[in-house]
């Protein structure tokens, strides 16, 4: 072994870390197989027809690193195919090269989250495939933001191999959250870091329906960020970044990758979505914030952009502290859904919130058929105290994931209502899903999500009918417990072209 990477000694010791990450409810799952036919409490209805995929970080072995960030684990795919009032389960590992590596050697290799000179091992792609899952041109693309995307059948969750979209992939890196055109079926994503490892480079790309890459654009962030997430208009692309900055110095010392930096504003980069060059983008200034996902953008009639998406105006990743070591309590971080009115002709690049719903939420969603152009429903969690969950019973078993949030939010933006499901005392939420319904206008359908029940330490499939938020449609018993997800997307069965490697 030379280089920078570090000697670790055979591990004996099985047993993962005995911290919140790893312990009660985020236990490491490590399952695979199928399960045919669960457990369906109340009826689904028989024109619900697609598979829900999502995709969790679940370590198959403990990691070298003892406190390591509970999203660092290797990608598990779930697939549930809803079909005739049934549902078959189907659950199995990214074949990353990570994964193979540490299966061969029987230990982990990796080290530190998104820090190279910690491993074990040089690894030619790092990705640990664990953050989104969704469906683009015949596959199942398993995402994380720091590499290309894992490409795998959708019927079968065989991995394929490394996507680079037969080679035309531009930059090193592809978002964890791409973006369909409901209209045109254009795939529109981009990569950060997309020269590698501490470089201020962003690639945008857009992708034709049948995998064509038709637009490429570089450009140079005023920050050296990180930006998980987009949105994107009918013209233009919107690139919020988080104050979380990058140093190579100081993970070369075996420092993090991130640290929170207090004193920048957050930046919103506004790019035209077609025929634009890199010095095209315009860079607006709000207030220091953490971004969270976007729910959507959109332009109005007068030519301007609505940015939506919740924002915090505290540290929400607590564990990657600022240069002084301050971090807020998590149990004070709190997100607000907020708007931001951009003109994009503008020459004054400061930028100021409102917030039209000042309740702690997270995770937002769309119809996506009204994704890119303007929207009344916004599907998220929410997180209600006044709603009764028993955490003083919950929380010995309860581990540590992101934030707890007990309900799902309907928010109607005409008219500000907001109406919740609420599953229980002891239950919790993980990102929701939308279906629509077949003929159904916006947000018209379904809301399909997983609930972690800490009563029976369980893990459920809720179906809440839109129309009727006060109770489930159906309940569906998962014979295994899954551990907190990151991201997931509904595929329509007419969509889903199967494939046969």
């Amino acid at each position: 072994m030379s280089g920078h990477f570090r000697s670790i000694p055979v591990q004996v010791s099985q047993e993962f870390p005995q911290l919140p990450q790893f312990s009660g409810f985020m236990k490491p799952c490590r399952f695979e197989g199928e399960i045919h036919n669960l457990e369906v409490h109340g009826s689904i209805p028989a024109d619900i027809d697609g598979t829900f995929y999502r995709v969790m970080p679940d370590p198959h072995f403990p990691p070298t690193v003892e406190n390591d960030p509970w999203f660092n684990g290797d990608g598990n795919v779930s697939a549930f195919n809803i079909k005739a009032g049934r549902v078959h389960f189907k659950q199995r590992y990214v074949r990353t090269e990570k994964f193979l590596r540490e299966k061969e050697a029987q230990r982990a290799l990796l080290g530190k989250y998104r820090n190279k000179y910690t491993d074990a091992v040089e690894f030619k792609v790092r990705s640990t495939a664990n953050t989104n899952v969704f469906y683009f041109n015949g596959k199942l693309l398993a995402c994380k933001e720091d590499s290309p995307p894992y490409a795998m059948n959708p019927e079968t969750l065989e991995t394929v191999g490394l996507w680079d979209f037969d080679g035309q992939l531009p930059s090193v890196t592809f978002s964890a959250h791409p973006k369909i055109d409901p209209i045109t079926k254009e795939l529109i994503s981009f990569g950060y870091e997309a020269k590698g490892d501490g470089t201020p480079d962003i690639c945008y790309y857009t992708v034709s329906p049948d995998g064509i890459f038709t637009e490429v654009v570089w450009m140079t962030a005023p920050v050296l960020a990180m930006i998980h997430d987009f949105a994107v208009t009918q013209n233009y692309v919107i690139f919020p970044l988080i104050p979380q900055t990058c140093d190579v110095n100081r993970m070369k010392q075996g420092g993090e990758h991130w640290r929170w930096d207090p004193e920048i504003p957050f930046y919103i980069g506004v790019l035209p979505r077609r025929g634009a060059k890199g010095s095209d983008i315009k860079w607006f200034r709000a207030p220091n914030a953490f971004p969270g996902h976007t729910s959507n953008a959109y332009e109005t009639p007068d030519g301007d952009i609505l940015f939506e998406l919740p924002i915090s105006d505290k540290n929400v990743f607590f564990w990657w502290p600022d240069a002084q070591g301050n971090a807020p309590d998590p149990h004070q971080i709190t997100s607000n859904l907020a708007q931001f009115i951009i003109n994009p002709n503008s020459e004054d690049m400061k930028l100021s919130p409102t917030y039209v719903l000042k309740e702690d939420v997270e995770f937002p969603r769309v119809d996506d058929r009204v994704s890119m152009s303007k929207h009344r429903d916004v599907f998220c969690l929410l997180m209600d105290p006044a709603l009764g969950t028993d955490f003083p019973s919950i929380a010995p078993v309860m581990g540590g994931g992101y934030p707890p949030y007990n309900s799902v939010a309907h928010y109607n933006s005409l008219t500000g209502e907001c109406v919740k499901y609420f599953a229980g005392k002891t239950h919790l939420m993980q990102e929701p899903v939308f279906i629509p319904r077949a003929g159904g206008s916006e947000g018209d359908g379904w809301i399909l999500l997983l609930v972690n029940n800490y009563g029976q330490m369980a893990s459920e499939l809720h179906l809440v009918d839109t129309r009727d938020f006060s109770k489930a449609q159906a309940i569906i018993s998962l014979p295994v417990r899954l551990r907190a997800g990151l991201h997931g997307n509904w595929v329509d069965g007419q969509d889903l072209q199967l494939i046969e490697n």
